[in-house]
């Protein structure tokens, strides 16, 4: 019985622990590319983590909403979002024509085997977070029309 309480409070204690910083994971980038998930938060560089999926619906309206900004939001806070995609070995081939067709600008990674996913926690997608130095600043879970305003607030708010 104590092994059992011990495994559950040592289990809780990573599942925190793994909410407030980015996990040293390795993704693909489109081209087949290993990136180190830490590697992409340093030097005080803010930056955007978008879970999302070809088949999630607010998870393109909120992708499609930031891109309507995002080149202001560059030019003014220098923030890069990186958009992961958690479609899986079966739905990753339509990521980079979705990309194309909506002619996003960000930063593309691939979680197929959505271990990102459950490292951070995430029930669902859209997650979006704010990270600067692979600390998770702000987390917001699923999407609302004008959810990207309160976002940008974030990202000026952290930028300082």
């Amino acid at each position: 019985m104590k092994a059992v309480v011990t495994f559950l409070i040592s289990f809780l204690f990573l599942q925190s622990f793994a909410q407030t910083e980015l996990p040293d994971m390795v993704l693909k980038n489109l081209d087949g590319t290993d990136v180190n998930i830490q590697d992409i938060s340093k030097n005080d560089q803010i930056i955007i983590i978008s879970l999302w999926a070809t088949w999630c619906v607010p998870c393109k309206n909120e992708l499609d909403a930031i891109s309507e900004v995002y080149d202001d939001w560059k030019s003014e806070t220098n923030v890069v979002l990186y958009a992961i995609s958690v479609d899986d070995a079966r739905t990753v081939r339509r990521v980079r024509p979705m990309i194309n067709g909506k002619r996003w600008d960000y930063e593309f990674l691939l979680d197929t085997n959505n271990d990102l996913k459950r490292a951070l926690g995430a029930a669902t997608v859209p997650l979006t977070l704010v990270v600067k130095n692979n600390k998770i600043l702000y987390r917001h879970s699923g999407y609302t029309p004008g959810a990207e305003d309160e976002l940008y607030e974030k990202v000026v708010e952290f930028s300082k």
